[in-house]
């Protein structure tokens, strides 16, 4: 069976009940694009919680967590920002916290991912940048 994204209105409707967002490979460098993805996000009102391995201390303002299973408070999304080989993992790790969305940013394509996320009951979405879903979505909506 073919992987397929949720339709327009679905990435809609998860976006608008969206409480925390991790990003998985969020970086501190302000020109990745990982940054400014999540700091547009984070400007348009969603909570961004830092994921990586090889930063100490905060970035956009928030704790920097090393793995998923780390962050103390429930995630909805994870976002994330790592190739492809590494995708099945962080796939394990978002369904170990009971995150209800697997996100792989555009570009980054798993179907082993997308096989774990369906098992656990997570909603997979792939090879789509968030920012700019939201942006198509969420225009003159308001997030419940």
């Amino acid at each position: 069976m073919s992987f397929e994204n949720p339709s327009r209105e679905q990435i809609g409707e998860i976006l608008a009940a969206a409480g925390n967002i991790a990003v998985v490979g969020l970086s501190d460098k302000t020109d990745r694009t990982s940054y400014m993805v999540a700091g547009a996000m984070q400007s348009r009102g969603y909570r961004i919680i830092p994921v990586n391995p090889s930063v100490d201390g905060e970035i956009l303002g928030e704790k920097c967590y090393h793995t998923l299973a780390e962050i103390p408070e429930p995630v909805d999304i994870v976002n994330v920002f790592r190739r492809s080989e590494y995708c099945a993992d962080v796939a394990r790790e978002a369904a170990g916290i009971g995150a209800r969305v697997l996100w792989l940013q555009q570009g980054i394509v798993s179907q082993e991912a997308a096989d774990i996320a369906a098992e656990h009951d997570m909603i997979a979405i792939m090879d789509r940048c968030i920012k700019v879903e939201e942006a198509i979505t969420m225009k003159g909506r308001s997030r419940l």
